[in-house]
């Protein structure tokens, strides 16, 4: 009997690069199955994954044609780099 498969994507971006990686796998494979295969120099504990822009986690179950996301960690808290925006106004 055939393994069904079926498309995904996996992408990442840096400031210097962007990753973006088409896969063909197995139903009930999940994101971070996807992203092992996909990029394995990525380490799932430093980075929160998504799919189409809302946020997951590492082990739901993908479905064909969905985009997994990695994010990197935020550089400042955006509250308060907006604080100090406003102060120095």
């Amino acid at each position: 009997m055939a393994e069904l498969r079926m498309p995904v994507q996996v992408c990442y971006a840096t400031p210097a690069e962007q990753r973006l990686v088409s896969l063909d796998v197995p139903v009930g494979t999940t994101i971070a199955e996807a992203v092992r295969v996909a990029m394995p120099d990525i380490d799932l504990d430093q980075h929160r994954v998504g799919i189409f822009s809302k946020l997951k986690t590492p082990l739901t179950v993908l479905h064909e044609h969905d985009r997994v996301e990695l994010y990197r960690p935020l550089l400042a808290d955006p509250k308060e780099a907006r604080r100090k925006r406003a102060k120095s106004r």
